[in-house]
């Protein structure tokens, strides 16, 4: 039971210095909202778990975050699996996500990547292929490649780099990150006026 304390206390202790990425997740929550506001859309991608944050984003916009709304575009690049192992096969592993970029993104969408190392070559390339399509880029990392979030972050106009290298704690802030990001755009959608990002709610198709 002293283990899983510990666990916890960590956990606990890395959720409540999160609050000093908010401004930061602030600007990235205008941006999307500029973004759909102007035709824009989202996609996102990842590896393993942060595959599965990824589609959790993606869901969230385009189903719901706890209110009824109009779905926003959100696709993450990861779900096709005939178009990943085709890419994979024919051209490598580390084009899977920026050969998708390179046939859906253009100027004016956002890119979302999460990974906990910021070191993945998939994802590198992916938002190296997002920015000279002219998209928005954010980076969801961790310290695990430092405190600049490694090469993906150099790649990304908004870094949100959690201070940890735990790859469990990195991805239950991600995980948190995201659900704040979500309330923000979901009360935009709905017509409800906010400054900042709002506190966890219910995410649709998660209940």
């Amino acid at each position: 039971m002293t283990e899983l304390a510990d666990e916890l206390a960590d956990h606990l202790d890395l959720a409540g210095r999160v609050g000093e990425l908010l401004p930061e997740l602030g600007k990235v929550a205008d941006r999307l909202i500029e973004t759909y506001e102007t035709g824009g859309r989202l996609f996102t991608f990842g590896n393993g778990g942060s595959a599965a944050d990824a589609q959790h984003l993606a869901a969230e916009l385009i189903g719901r975050y706890r209110r009824d709304r109009r779905p926003l575009p959100a696709l993450a690049l990861t779900v096709d699996p005939s178009v990943l192992t085709c890419i994979a096969n024919d051209f490598g592993y580390d084009d899977v996500f920026a050969r998708q970029v390179d046939g859906f993104v253009r100027a004016g969408d956002m890119v979302a990547a999460f990974s906990t190392s910021g070191r993945s070559p998939n994802v590198v390339r992916g938002l190296d292929a997002a920015r000279r399509h002219g998209a928005t880029t954010v980076f969801f990392g961790g310290m695990s490649a430092g405190a600049d979030g490694g090469p993906a972050a150099a790649h990304a106009d908004h870094a949100l780099i959690v201070d940890s290298t735990r790859t469990a704690r990195i991805q239950e802030m991600h995980l948190l990150l995201l659900h704040l990001l979500s309330e923000r755009v979901d009360a935009w959608a709905a017509g409800e006026a906010g400054d900042t990002p709002g506190g966890v709610g219910h995410g649709a198709g998660h209940r």
